[in-house]
């Protein structure tokens, strides 16, 4: 099984503007989150694309650029890119030159986005939301598949055999498609064959469970090899050398922020309570000690039988120090762990 990390880079506002300050630090921090998750043998970080003054990260292509730079073997994806609001040819382009920057390290991680900020800041309609999508990302794999394509769609100018460069070093450049439950997205993902990566912020694991039934079963029906479909499992933890300090660095930034978020759709605020419930053996959060969260690994793998395991340990502002010992710990305890357990139920790791 692979593990990484994935943050959408907070950004530290003023209180009284609410505006960003200091987005350099939140990008000079993010860089030494992906130098150490590096050095200590995680496989994967990712970057989430976002439109708005909480987050630093409008253009991930960039910034993982910046780290290729700094690191020698981690994979290096989007989480997401906003395909839906962006140009396909841009963004082939941008992340084949992150391909050849980092020696054949970079995934571009699709979906159609958490918030709908990109949509209107880029002329787009919220009413063709799911055409948007469906249509940009077959663009995205005609031009993964060859430099010189004839297309037309309806939400973009035809394409009439121009060729698309650079070229990326991996053949083909790795595209997973990112899904928060939508079965469509699921299914489209089986039928093309595409890795998947199902987020779970929220809920019990188990509810998610047919998703993964469902594009297995959709790659089968379209003749895709089981062996060509992988899962990633993407979602909130932290880890810490203690159940309490993990909790006490996580939970309230992590409050506030599901709590504002929640504001703006019509939610609650975020409770104690609900936050434990998360915290049960059948709950969602991954936030105590190694030993708890090896636990929860492998018995959402019995569920999923996945490849991938993806945490977002930053969910507001949690302590830098504490954020780089929850990687420290993901990458020399628990990812170890959980690899040598599988390898002796002899399940393909």
């Amino acid at each position: 099984m692979q593990f990484g990390a994935y943050t959408f880079v907070e950004t530290r506002r003023d209180p009284r503007t609410g505006e960003p300050v200091d987005v350099d630090k939140s990008f000079a921090d993010v860089l030494e989150q992906i130098e150490l998750a590096d050095r200590v043998g995680l496989d994967v970080f990712g970057l989430g694309e976002h439109h708005r003054p909480d987050y630093a990260v409008s253009a991930p292509a960039v910034a993982l650029a910046a780290a290729a730079a700094r690191t020698k073997r981690i994979r290096l994806t989007s989480a997401v890119t906003v395909l839906s609001s962006d140009d396909p040819v841009r963004v082939y382009q941008q992340f084949a030159t992150l391909d050849l920057l980092s020696g054949g390290r970079a995934e571009i991680m699709a979906g159609r986005g958490s918030f709908i900020e990109s949509f209107p800041l880029f002329g787009y309609n919220l009413e063709d939301y799911d055409e948007l999508f469906a249509e940009k990302l077959d663009l995205l794999l005609a031009i993964r598949a060859k430099p010189k394509v004839v297309w037309k769609g309806r939400h973009r100018s035809p394409l009439n055999g121009q060729g698309v460069y650079p070229r990326a070093l991996q053949q083909p450049l790795p595209v997973w498609i990112a899904s928060g439950g939508t079965p469509q997205s699921v299914a489209r993902a089986g039928m093309l064959g595409l890795p998947l990566a199902i987020a779970i912020i929220g809920g019990e694991p188990a509810r998610f469970a047919p998703l993964a039934e469902l594009y297995r079963e959709a790659g089968r029906r379209a003749g895709v090899a089981p062996e060509a479909l992988a899962v990633g499992i993407n979602g909130h933890g932290f880890l810490a050398d203690t159940t309490e300090a993990a909790i006490d660095a996580f939970f309230p930034p992590y409050a506030e922020v599901m709590s504002r978020v929640g504001r703006e759709r019509g939610w609650p605020p975020l409770t104690r309570a609900q936050f434990d419930q998360g915290l049960g053996p059948r709950g969602h959060l991954m936030v105590g000690t190694p030993g708890e969260a090896i636990a929860k690994i492998l018995a959402q793998h019995e569920l999923f039988g996945h490849q991938r395991t993806l945490v977002q340990m930053q969910v507001g502002a949690q302590p830098q120090a504490a954020i780089l010992r929850s990687i420290e710990l993901l990458g020399t305890v628990v990812a170890p762990a959980v690899r040598a357990e599988l390898a002796k139920r002899r399940v393909p790791a």
